[in-house]
């Protein structure tokens, strides 16, 4: 944190805002983009139809060629360009995060370090692009394999995560060789907007990256998704979006990469430490006001330990403080829209009508503000809909087992398989329980498994493909393959 950073950033919101609009593309209709803690309007953007995205598609396309044929090199440098001025703006980028979003500001900065890493590992990647040569078994032809980039990409970015999200593949796109469209969601496009002017100022080309905003994505993205133009789709939303974009990228046989939903389960074994299992739940659960994918969802706790570890976790939830993002020792701030806050209301009422508990909170507080307390829950049955589905808010769900057995069974009994996290003492134990869950990724005694450094992504229907790590930047190559004579 920044000395003084949290007692002077309302100041600077009116700059922040209007710093953002001057990189946005488009004239005519717009759209409010509003501040979910206030519900105050922040701006007006430019609500781009499908005409003005295909004329984004079209700047991309004429780019393509020119962008491929930049050196490795030259690509990696104009994304630690991108890295070191995402640094130095942290203030104002997290600033205008938590004023369009509603996070606390130190998560919003936490947020802006992590989204540059993005930019940092993919330029390493940039320059480590490889193939192969071998001699064939025969002995009559080299084997030559070469990588290239699949072309114009559409990147669809949520609103949880506006910075992150769009780095996460804005940045293997451009050093792979790719020209890009990026969608951001209709709530946060203002951060997208100020990572456009970093890039342009970083000297990535006009043409090379555009960002298409929009209140109306279904009929807006159609277009292009019919293009064939578009080789590469890459989404990061609900498992309903996502679905149907596969439908939709299917007539073209397009390239496509999928982070969808998740319904984590946090394991806690009775040979853990129950207020270190609950300090990692805590910061597993509310992560982002308890709005990402990968937050906990399910929290089951053996039973012999299920006491202590239920009053551990209630303590520290109790101890955040709710308000404006802006605030200084805010912990939790806003939902996202009012829709969020009546989701959480209707999940906990089901949960008490099919037998749970309302440790602490369980309601909104009605008021200014798409509000919800932190709120713990035991005793949730698995057949509730807030066992089956992403609570996407900071309500914990807390269940008991008994036997790793069954726990492991009730973790897998779900469409979902995004990630899972684990607490246990037993090292023997860790390993096999980490191998027999059904995830994409584990948290084995560690709360967060977030890192540019490693392969992100799930199994099931929770996506296709991996982001981050050396996966990262295949997702957008194409493997060529010559067969020369000897």
């Amino acid at each position: 944190m920044h000395p003084g950073a949290v007692s002077t950033p309302l100041s600077a919101s009116s700059s922040v805002v209007a710093n953002a609009l001057t990189h946005q593309d488009g004239h005519g209709p717009t759209f409010p983009v509003v501040d979910p803690a206030t519900e105050e309007v922040l701006a007006d953007v430019a609500d781009m139809n499908g005409s003005a995205a295909l004329t984004a598609l079209d700047n991309a396309v004429a780019a393509q060629q020119t962008w491929s044929a930049t050196t490795p090199q030259q690509r990696s440098d104009v994304l630690m360009r991108a890295y070191t001025l995402m640094i130095q703006r942290t203030e104002d980028l997290a600033l205008l995060m938590t004023l369009e979003m509603g996070k606390p500001l130190a998560e919003s900065r936490g947020e802006v370090a992590y989204a540059a890493e993005f930019f940092r590992w993919f330029a390493g990647e940039a320059v480590r692009l490889d193939g192969g040569v071998m001699l064939a078994p025969d002995g009559q032809s080299r084997l030559i394999v070469t990588h290239r980039p699949v072309g114009p990409s559409l990147l669809i970015t949520p609103w949880n995560f506006p910075l992150a999200m769009g780095t996460r593949k804005i940045g293997p796109a451009l050093a792979a060789g790719c020209t890009c469209l990026v969608k951001p969601a209709e709530q946060t496009p203002l951060s997208m907007l100020a990572l456009l002017g970093i890039l342009r100022e970083a000297g990535v080309p006009e043409g090379v990256v555009s960002v298409i905003t929009t209140a109306d994505p279904g009929t807006t993205m159609a277009p292009l998704l019919a293009d064939p133009r578009v080789r590469k789709l890459s989404f990061t939303g609900s498992t309903e979006v996502g679905r149907y974009l596969l439908v939709q990228c299917a007539a073209t046989v397009r390239r496509t990469s999928m982070e969808l939903g998740g319904n984590a389960p946090f394991i806690v074994f009775d040979d853990a430490d129950p207020d270190e299992a609950a300090a990692g739940a805590l910061i597993a659960k509310m992560r982002n006001i308890g709005q990402a994918c990968t937050a906990a969802n399910r929290i089951y706790v053996q039973r012999g330990i299920a006491g202590p570890f239920t009053e551990a976790l209630t303590a520290k939830m109790s101890a955040l403080r709710m308000g404006r993002g802006t605030e200084q020792g805010v912990e939790v701030g806003p939902l996202i829209d009012p829709d969020a806050v009546s989701k959480a209301d209707r999940l906990v009422t089901d949960a008490r009508k099919r037998g749970a508990t309302v440790r602490l909170g369980g309601e909104a507080p009605g008021g200014t503000g798409y509000f919800y307390p932190p709120s713990v829950l035991t005793d949730v049955p698995d057949d509730s809909d807030m066992m089956r589905t992403e609570i996407f808010a900071p309500v914990a769900a807390i269940a008991s087992f008994e036997t790793e057995e069954e726990v492991i069974a009730r973790a897998n009994d779900s469409e979902f398989g995004l990630v899972a996290y684990l607490y246990t003492n037993d090292t023997r134990r860790g390993w096999r329980v980490s191998e027999a869950l059904e995830t994409g990724m584990v948290g084995l005694n560690r709360p967060v498994v977030s890192t540019p450094a490693a392969p992100f992504g799930g199994v099931k229907q929770s996506g296709i493909g991996r982001e981050g790590g050396f996966a990262g930047i295949e997702e957008f190559m194409e493997t060529k393959y010559i067969g020369a004579a000897v």
